[in-house]
């Protein structure tokens, strides 16, 4: 009997020496930051909010359906539009204009940016549009925009540039009303010396 636990004691027991270094094994250690992980680009941001909105006489799901696409922007910018990757309404999707990219959504509004971009100042770009309940049979339209605007020359180019970025994306949500209520746009302006709308470098 003694004999038959050895014969089964000794392979158990290099089994577990076998076995023990993996046991026992850490994993890698991350590399050490360097002192330039910790450099921001932009050192002094200065984040500006601009928020919109407009009165519509439709039902927020209603007004959704008709604009809340992530590709209507071709409608009611009238620009092309085209989704590059992904799907449109899912996360990660691009669209041609920008090209943005899809950050996040609800049911009832999306959020974008826009890619860095070699030899510019990352500015963090970003825009949410949201269809908002008033009534059952009323709702507003809500485009927010959050940029920094800290490497523009001085105060007055950044004035002038809240001034063409609030007038762009009223101009859209008037649009946007007008789809919503059934109505058909007018012609579109003559495009040349507007800064700063969705499809242009931020």
């Amino acid at each position: 009997m003694p004999s038959q636990l050895l014969k089964t004691a000794a392979p158990c027991a290099l089994a577990l020496m076998c076995l023990a270094p993996f046991a026992v094994a850490q994993p890698p250690a991350p590399p050490a930051a360097s002192a330039a992980d910790s450099v921001i680009v932009v050192a002094n941001p200065t984040y500006l909010t601009i928020p919109l909105e407009i009165d519509v006489n439709r039902p927020a799901a209603e007004v959704w359906k008709r604009v809340g696409k992530y590709c209507d922007i071709g409608e009611w910018l009238r620009l092309p539009c085209k989704i590059t990757s992904g799907n449109d309404g899912e996360i990660g999707a691009v669209r041609s204009i920008g090209p943005e990219i899809l950050v996040g959504r609800t049911d009832l509004s999306y959020t974008y940016t826009q890619p860095v971009r070699a030899g510019r100042p990352y500015n963090l770009y970003h825009g949410t549009l949201e269809a908002k309940p008033v009534t059952a049979t009323t709702s507003k339209l809500v485009y927010t925009l959050v940029f920094d605007n800290s490497m523009l020359a001085d105060d007055a180019a950044r004035e002038k540039d809240k001034a063409q970025k609030s007038a762009t994306f009223m101009g859209a949500l008037q649009n946007m009303k007008i789809l919503s209520e059934g109505g058909t746009l007018p012609p579109a302006p003559a495009r040349g010396g507007r800064g700063g709308g969705p499809g242009r470098a931020q």
